[in-house]
């Protein structure tokens, strides 16, 4: 499935979920920055959109309700995800605003919240960077302690695995995280003989990986 295709769907999901106010702000509220952030942080990192949802509706710590341009929610993961652009509403906030900023920001986390920010910048110029901040995090907070030992492309390919939702080809890692097929042969098989993947085998030999049963 193409980017713009997974897109569409994506959002025409939440839109029918949506009612009043929360309809109305993912109407109004996710715009280019957000679309940019799916398009080169996201979609290339996990090709899947599950588990994503935009602009979702949380409470402050006064009770006022506000919108996170993201909240990734999973039985391991509670993400909240923003787009930082840089403009008038960042140069001309007042003291008050600021500090109410943080004090919301302080409150996610409280309640259970992980954060993540990106600038707009950064998504639009080092796109690659931002994925790997997820990546990294992703697979951090899915393998706990379980991921001593694991280099950070080792998980990142454990993370690919979970959301792909298929089997997992060579291929797929050398898209991925761009590199040559005897490297991505290597790293599946040393995968493999750590117990975090399996194969599928074709009717020669192994032609790709799923993930081990006792992996979460």
């Amino acid at each position: 499935m193409t980017f713009a295709d997974a897109y569409q769907a994506f959002l025409e999901y939440h839109l029918a979920r949506r009612s009043g106010e929360r309809l109305r702000r993912l109407r109004e509220g996710h715009g280019h920055a957000e679309k940019a952030f799916l398009e080169l942080v996201w979609w290339p990192a996990f090709r899947t959109f599950r588990g994503l949802h935009p602009e979702y509706e949380v409470f402050d710590y006064d009770g006022r309700r506000r919108f996170l341009d993201f909240a990734y929610l999973d039985d391991h993961v509670k993400l909240a995800l923003e787009i930082d652009g840089y403009g008038p509403h960042v140069t001309e906030l007042s003291r008050w605003q600021f500090a109410n900023q943080l004090r919301r920001q302080n409150q996610l986390v409280l309640d259970g919240w992980a954060v993540l920010r990106f600038s707009y910048d950064d998504v639009q110029e080092h796109p690659r960077m931002c994925q790997q901040v997820l990546q990294v995090f992703m697979g951090r907070r899915r393998w706990g302690e379980r991921q001593e030992g694991l280099s950070f492309r080792e998980r990142a390919i454990l993370t690919m695995a979970l959301h792909l939702g298929r089997p997992l080809t060579p291929g797929d890692v050398c898209r991925h995280l761009e590199i040559e097929r005897h490297l991505s042969y290597r790293l599946l098989g040393q995968l493999r003989r750590k117990g975090y993947l399996e194969p599928v085998r074709g009717r020669q030999r192994i032609r790709a990986y799923r993930l081990a049963p006792w992996v979460p």
